[in-house]
């Protein structure tokens, strides 16, 4: 057994040990009873693990050593962007003038950071098409909020209240409609056609003075982009409604296309997906909005602008912003990763990161389509799905495939999702990934479904090499263990 795979003893308790040594006490003792009520005194000191140092740094690096990331593996999850994150952002956002600064500091002592932001929030618009943008929310999800909060805004200050309806596809991102219903808006689900995208009859018939804005992803969820855009601009717009363009897949029209050219009004970018700030265990993220003209004065406040006099600060003085959205001023440390991005990649870098996000995903989409069914056989952009249809009748289901990957090393992609595709499976190489890495995770699917016709129960039963097997899914998410419990 190799080192990776040695079993984790998470018992390492002994009465007595100690992991810490703290000065001697020179606070002077006070009664309790006259600080806080009876029952917020603890009788007991509570039962916690008793570990020697040396003892809790190997249990805690054995198990970072057993983490999947993106530094130690590929990471093909679709619509997530699992890239690498240049090291370069890390070391530029780790400058004192930037990592030491105070958020309540005066705007005189903080020029710099104001300035990149402002640079930043110029470098987004110009990318996207719009006319401004706010840096403040902290999430795609949190942006997709702030956006339809300004949409809402905007037509109750028209006196529309009646556009209380948001139309997303049925392959949308799940944040979608949740962001809509915490705006105080109801969905109306539009369907795709056979060719994976939008259908413009349905969309003619959901639409109508109630609509409020048509929400999009494009590409859409399932890595086609919509022919159609200028029309679906044209058809919601003539009713009175408003174009958001989920940015999450930006990384696959970067320097090639606009959204503010396609006819949208509002975006969201996730700039921890194609502007490479880390993206593992939930965060931290930066979702700025950026919108067209007629929705500027409904940006959250305050607002980063250049003064007459040529210095930086926050402009307060906006009576139709939809408020602050965050408190002090977004994740600034995801701001200086994405601007650092940017600049260190130029125009011509960002196109590249276009070209070869494309290149990867058809590579593997053709390699793998033989192997498994491949629902819409047309040219994909940064992101392809395929079917476990053909295994499913074997017995072995896509769950089963993606438990089949971990024993390869490899972190599975996204399965089951979008939810109009049976046994989905979908997978984004992005642009950062070798040719080598990629035929070796093809290689891998190809002997999974091999052995889905020759020995399905290798694959049902995985996996077999990692440190934990299979779980009782079930189980796991009804009734997680959350904390550490001594044992008898």
């Amino acid at each position: 057994m190799n080192k990776q795979n040695q079993p984790l003893i998470f018992e390492l308790s002994r009465e007595g040990r100690i992991g810490y040594s703290l000065p001697e006490n020179d606070v002077p003792e006070v009664d309790l009873n006259e600080l806080f009520p009876k029952e917020f005194i603890r009788e007991e000191a509570p039962e916690l693990p008793e570990v020697s140092e040396l003892d809790i740094m190997r249990h805690y690096t054995a198990l970072s050593n057993r983490n999947h990331g993106v530094d130690s593996g590929f990471y093909p999850l679709g619509s997530c962007t699992m890239k690498y994150n240049p090291k370069i952002n890390e070391n530029v956002a780790r400058f004192p003038g930037f990592s030491h600064i105070h958020p309540l500091q005066d705007e005189s002592t903080v020029q710099g950071a104001l300035e990149l932001m402002h640079d930043l929030q110029e470098h987004l618009f110009e990318i996207t098409g719009m006319d401004e943008v706010t840096l403040q929310p902290a999430a795609g999800a949190h942006g997709e909020w702030t956006g339809l909060m300004m949409i809402r805004a905007y037509h109750e200050a028209n006196n529309d209240t009646k556009r209380t309806k948001v139309i997303v596809p049925d392959s949308a991102h799940g944040t979608n409609p949740a962001s809509a219903t915490v705006a105080g808006l109801e969905t109306i689900t539009v369907k795709s056609n056979e060719d994976g995208l939008v259908d413009l009859e349905d969309l003619r018939r959901v639409v109508g003075e109630d609509t409020a804005a048509l929400m999009l992803t494009n590409p859409n969820t399932l890595g086609l982009f919509e022919e159609n855009i200028l029309e679906m601009a044209h058809i919601v717009h003539e009713a009175g409604g408003k174009l958001y363009y989920d940015g999450a897949n930006l990384n696959a029209v970067l320097s090639k296309a606009r959204p503010g050219d396609m006819g949208f009004d509002v975006v969201h970018l996730n700039l921890h997906k194609t502007f490479t700030g880390p993206h593992g265990g939930g965060g931290p993220g930066s979702g700025p909005v950026g919108v067209k003209a007629d929705l500027i004065p409904y940006l959250p406040k305050p607002l980063v602008v250049k003064k007459e006099d040529g210095s930086f600060g926050f402009d307060y003085d906006r009576p139709d912003s939809i408020g602050r959205v965050k408190p002090f001023y977004g994740n600034f440390g995801i701001n200086v990763r994405a601007y650092t991005y940017i600049r260190s990649m130029g125009p011509d870098g960002l196109k590249a990161v276009t070209e070869y996000a494309v290149l990867n995903a058809n590579y593997m989409m053709r390699r793998l389509a033989e192997h498994f069914d491949l629902p819409f056989d047309r040219h994909c952009k940064h992101e392809f799905v395929l079917s476990g249809k053909r295994q499913k009748k074997l017995g072995v289901r896509t769950l089963d495939i993606a438990k089949r990957l971990l024993d390869f090393g490899y972190h599975p992609p996204t399965i089951y999702f979008p939810l109009n595709v049976e046994e989905c499976i979908m997978i984004e190489p992005t642009e950062t990934e070798s040719k080598e890495t990629l035929d070796s995770f093809i290689d891998a699917m190809i002997q999974i479904a091999r052995e889905a016709e020759e020995n399905p129960e290798v694959v049902q039963e995985a996996p077999h090499t990692t440190v934990i097997k299979r779980l009782d899914e079930t189980l796991a998410a009804r009734k997680p263990v959350l904390r550490y419990q001594k044992e008898a």
